[in-house]
């Protein structure tokens, strides 16, 4: 029987709890087989990163182009996207695909400290954004994107679904809001969990969404159940302790039904 795919277009995280390291555990977690093609190697830990390669833009597209006419997926993430460059030869090697994409726009440092330069972000969101089914943008990232413009009318004018994570808000109940195209906003409310162990969350979330869409989710239960996921994931690695910094999730270190809720072993 053939499993589901999906891809990761994304920055190599050495420490392996973010990048395309995390996307590849967490489609193993759902049960689904992972590629993945690299944008970037980094140099980084739980503490911080320390260094960027920038792979050339047309051995990126010969990498997506390489996995996916070999092995055609169900779906794809969009990680890290450094240059415009890059951001052009991803685009024009998935167009035509008929993909969905979860785009999670790496743009701004939890600390405000911006990632990508002003062409970065321009060819992000002229030549990615229209391939992508839902965006995936941390808070920061959520105001350079949307300016003063309200996320439903965004996301009507764009045709593309939005999630605003509050995973860096402060408050006890954690309020991520999925927007959709046409639709009324849908609330996913939980407890946050106080922990450092939290490298690698953003990443992971958008691969599990991605994931549920490669497995036949409609993208709303894809959404729910990536969060529903995650914040037990969060939840049973809260005393994990690995590394100086921000801890990374413990992919599967947990038991538990792929894609569902998981328990510590």
């Amino acid at each position: 029987m053939r499993p589901p795919v999906a891809l990761s277009v994304a920055g190599s995280d050495p420490s392996g709890g973010a990048g395309v390291q995390a996307d590849l555990k967490t489609f193993l977690c759902h049960g689904v087989y992972g590629m993945a093609a690299l944008t970037a190697l980094t140099a980084q830990d739980t503490r911080g990163v320390y260094g960027v390669q920038h792979v050339d833009p047309s051995f990126v597209g010969a990498q997506i182009t390489a996995a996916l006419d070999d092995i055609p997926a169900g779906a794809v993430k969009i990680g890290m996207i450094a240059t415009a460059p890059i951001a052009e030869a991803v685009a024009a090697a998935l167009a035509g695909r008929g993909l969905p994409v979860v785009l999670d726009p790496v743009m701004i440092s939890t600390s405000g400290h911006r990632l990508i330069d002003a062409a970065a972000e321009a060819a992000l969101l002229g030549a990615l954004l229209p391939l992508a089914c839902l965006l995936t943008p941390n808070l920061p990232e959520s105001a350079a994107l949307l300016g003063d413009a309200a996320p439903q009318a965004f996301v009507d004018r764009r045709g593309v679904a939005l999630l605003l994570k509050d995973g860096h808000g402060h408050e006890d109940t954690v309020q991520d809001v999925l927007y959709l195209p046409g639709s009324a906003p849908q609330r996913h409310s939980h407890p946050r969990v106080r922990t450092a162990n939290t490298h690698g969350t953003g990443c992971t979330l958008s691969a599990a969404v991605a994931a549920r869409l490669a497995r036949g989710e409609a993208l709303p239960e894809a959404v729910g159940g990536a969060i529903a996921w995650l914040s037990a994931l969060i939840q049973g690695g809260t005393e994990a302790g690995l590394g100086r910094g921000h801890g990374p999730l413990l992919h599967g270190l947990l038991s538990g039904q792929p894609g569902g809720a998981p328990r510590r072993a």
